[in-house]
Parts: C-alpha cells; structure tokens; sequence
C-alpha cells in the first residue's frame, strides 16, 4: 500500500448531460458529435493546449500533475449537449464501460468522478447517482470518491451517500470549471494522506426560474458568497449551492445545499444556514422579460441610432437547456420590421446549412426555409436571402465559458436577409450561441453591431461582456423548450407543492 500511495492511481470518468424532460432523446451521435472519449487519450487530451473534453479534465490533471506523482487511470468521459433523457441502451453500454474498465483497474487509490449531474436516461431517472453507486460497489468504502458538478444540477441522496467529497461550480456564466476540478484534485491530495470528511446534504421545495440564478449580483450571488466565507473560514471544506436544472422535471429538482466538513456537526450547520437564507429569500428570484413585440421595438430603436447597441437573449430555445436552436418568433419579428444592424445566432438548422453550402457563396435562396418542418414550438419562417459566408463551424472559444475549448457547429453558413438588415449564422449542431468567435469566424465585427440576438440563456454574459454591460442585455419572452416561464410546462415527475409554481409551499427547515 505504501509504495502504491507514493505513486497514488487515480481513476478518471464522468458523463456529461443536462438531461431535459422535454427534449427528444439523446443518442449515441449526440456523444460522438461532442466528446466521447476512453482510456489514454483522456489523459493525452486533458494534457493538450486545448480540446474537446470538458473543462474540468485539464484543470485536474494540472492540479494533480503540479502536486507530486500519480498515475491517472482513465476510463470514459462521455459529453453531449443538453438535450432528452439518454436512451437506456447507450447507457447502460456506458455504465458497462465504467464498470469493467474499474474492476480491472483494481486496486485503485482514489476516483474522480467528472460529471455534470443533470442526467437521467428513458428508464433511470437518477443515472448519476447510479453511477456513484456503481463505483462504491466496486472500489469498497475506503477509496475516497470525489464529485464535481454542474452549478445546474439534481442532486440525490444516494450519489451524496456513495461519495467522499461533493463540488459545485460557483459560477454562472460558468467560468470555474478547471478551478473546480483543481479543487477537487486537491481534497483528493488530502485524502489520500488519510483526512476524512462528512457531508450533509438539504434540498429545498424550490425551483427558480433559471435567469434568475446569476452569480454577479443577486440572490443566488448572495448564497453563493456565504458558501464560500464559510470555505473561508474553515468551517467548511466545500459548500455547495446548486441551483437545480427544473426542466429534467425529476423528483431530485430544486435547490441544493451540499456541504462538505471536517465533521457532521459542522456540515450540518453550514447546510441549514445555507438552506435557510434561500428559503427566507425565495421572493427575490424574480426577473422582468421582454415580450417579443417589445423586443422588436427595442431593436429597431437601437437599429435607427436611437438606442444605444442592445444584446437579445432569447432564453426559450437555448441549445445549452434543451432547447433545439430553431424557433423564429424573434426572426420572423425583427425581419418583419426591418430592424437593420442585427445578427442572430446560431439558429439551428442543418438542411439549410446544407442548402447554403450547395448553392455557394453569393447565391440567393429564394427563398430561404427555417425550420421547414414545423414543431410544437419552431414554426416555419422564408425569406429570400444571400449566401454571405460558408465554413465547417470547427474553432477554439477565446472567452468565458468556451475560452481554450474546441467547439463545432457542424457545416455553417452566414445568411443575410433581404429587404432587413438581419444576418443570420445557420449551423447544423445543436450549440447554444455563448462564444463571440461563433459569430466572428464569419467575418462579423460584433462591435459594429446594433442587435445581436442569442439563443442562450446565460452564458454569452461571460462570452460577450466585452460588448455588452449587463443594463444592455435583455431576455425575451418567446416560447421555447427552456422557457423561464416555468408555467409553461406540464411537470409530471417535479414533486408538488415547489415554489414559484405553488407559492403556498411551505419548508420547515
């Protein structure tokens, strides 16, 4: 055992889905066309300047790397955008993957279990507690476990019972992925010298909605920043408070508090501490959309000169909750009013980006089809317009969120509409539009811009801030599979009564 801990083996996995009840089911292409990695390469990748794994990877292995010897055992990262619950084959083949490559990587010293921790599969509705579950089952209960999440996740008791030490992102826009995993490298550094932790786990009858969960400024802000003075002042190894993903409408959805503590005592006070300021302040989490007739007014004010440049997110379709990029209440709108200096992104639509690509540069589509075949929520839009710039939608992010990362909107085409000044980036992958090289590989200068309109919820704040201060970004309410408007939708696993959609809901600590 000594000489194994000098050179500790540390196993590596994770599967990354924010899982949205909504949303079509996600398959095995939707891995493949993001991250679906096994064995070395992990840790080639993770090692690279940059790539497609998730952020969290490099920052472990730098972190483990900085801090002395080890040997990473890698067995599967699995990465898809958010979208439906995993079809339960893939994941069961997943689960069989991480299960054999752990039992003949026995012995091991330690786990890092890389997950996002919004997942649900069609026939298991707590798939990374299943996870976490499987590896204490193999790895017995001295190997010390270490989680690290998404900011969006659903936490169940029985992943917090299978593991050593829990960590949520604190930032939203997310920007400290690689910093979580770095944390993580470093608990499981102490861990492995012998320390060991209690967790004490509340969740709370409360799902706000998501635009609401802001860490600049605001009521989660406020939590967040009491999670970490209690970090601070050693009260606490980790606090954690994770604002839920409601769309996955599981009985594990609402606001969590995950505290990780030298003892339970000290766990258990932080948590309740925690818990109960974002019961007591639950009225805050309110925030004011605009409607689409009012977001059409604004952009041709700002599109005249009379209204300084405005940033439109429409939140309802963001690809980075579920939401499938192609809805065109806002387009049909701005283009209808001949809102001039607009670019929106990236509207989702593979046959036309492959139209584009077969007629070439400077053809006119006339007209051109969006969303030729119509859903519950993406209905169909034409217009003539011009094949401005075509390109395989392969790039690297350079801020916030995607900064270093490798993304793809599969083939892409900038499209400029007739008799508007709108000019629309088409791609054909599913990618919300949260990094500004997105839209700049396309030759447009987003600060001579007078509307830019996003299908994102959140994180283009991290990826545009340089364009747009906060008083210049407006949410809209169009409909949308990720609506703010929680009321909406029909919630058939979401327990009741939950605050905001019941508001007589009652926690008593």
């Amino acid at each position: 055992m000594g000489k194994r801990l000098t050179m500790p083996r540390i196993a590596i996995l994770g599967l990354h889905l924010e899982a949205n009840a909504f949303a079509p089911v996600t398959r095995r292409e939707d891995f493949e066309q993001a991250c679906l990695e096994a064995g070395p390469r992990i840790s080639t990748l993770a090692r690279a300047p940059s790539s497609h794994l998730p952020a969290e990877l490099p920052g472990f292995y730098g972190a483990m790397d900085a801090s002395g010897d080890w040997t990473p055992v890698p067995i599967l990262i699995a990465s898809a955008p958010p979208g439906g619950p995993i079809d339960q084959a893939l994941f069961h083949e997943f689960l069989d993957t991480m299960r054999s490559g752990l039992a003949a990587a026995l012995p091991l010293d330690g786990v890092y279990l890389c997950s996002h921790g919004a997942s649900s599969a069609v026939g298991d509705e707590d798939s990374d507690g299943t996870i976490a579950a499987m590896i204490r089952a193999l790895v017995g209960p001295e190997v010390p476990i270490v989680v690290t999440h998404d900011l969006h996740c659903n936490v169940s008791e029985r992943l917090v019972a299978s593991v050593n030490a829990f960590i949520g992102y604190r930032t939203n826009p997310h920007v400290d992925m690689a910093d979580r995993a770095a944390e993580a490298a470093g608990l499981m550094r102490r861990m492995l010298a012998g320390e060991r932790y209690s967790i004490s786990f509340i969740r709370l009858p409360m799902t706000p909605p998501t635009v609401t969960l802001l860490t600049d400024h605001g009521p989660y802000a406020d939590l967040i920043r009491d999670a970490e003075a209690a970090m601070a002042s050693g009260e606490a190894v980790n606090a954690s408070v994770t604002g839920g993903f409601v769309y996955s409408d599981l009985p594990k959805c609402g606001i969590c508090v995950t505290v990780t503590a030298r003892d339970r005592s000290s766990a258990r006070g932080v948590a309740t501490r925690l818990a109960t300021r974002a019961w007591v302040e639950r009225g805050r989490h309110t925030r004011s959309l605009l409607s689409v007739p009012e977001a059409q007014a604004l952009a041709v004010k700002a599109g005249r000169g009379e209204h300084p440049p405005v940033c439109l997110a429409d939140a309802g379709d963001n690809p980075g909750g579920g939401g499938r990029g192609n809805t065109a209440w806002l387009l049909r709108a701005l283009h209808e009013a001949g809102a001039q200096g607009v670019v929106l992104g990236v509207f989702v639509d593979p046959a036309l980006a492959a139209e584009a690509h077969a007629a070439g540069v400077g053809a006119l589509l006339a007209p051109a089809v969006f969303n030729r075949v119509p859903d519950e929520f993406g209905k169909t839009f034409s217009a003539p317009a011009r094949v401005m710039v075509l390109s395989d939608g392969n790039g690297t992010g350079r801020r916030g969120t995607c900064a270093g990362r490798e993304f793809s909107l599969g083939p892409s085409a900038l499209l400029q509409l007739e008799g508007s000044g709108l000019q629309v980036v088409v791609g054909s992958l599913r990618r919300q539009l949260y990094e500004p090289r997105m839209l700049e590989m396309f030759g447009i200068d987003i600060g001579q811009a007078r509307c830019v309109v996003v299908k994102s919820r959140g994180h283009f704040r991290a990826g545009f801030d340089e364009f747009f201060d906060p008083e210049r970004i407006f949410e809209v309410d169009a409909p949308g599979l990720t609506s703010p408007i929680l009321a909406n939708f029909a919630f058939r696993r979401l327990p009741r009564p939950v605050w905001p959609l019941d508001p007589e809901t009652v926690w008593n600590g």
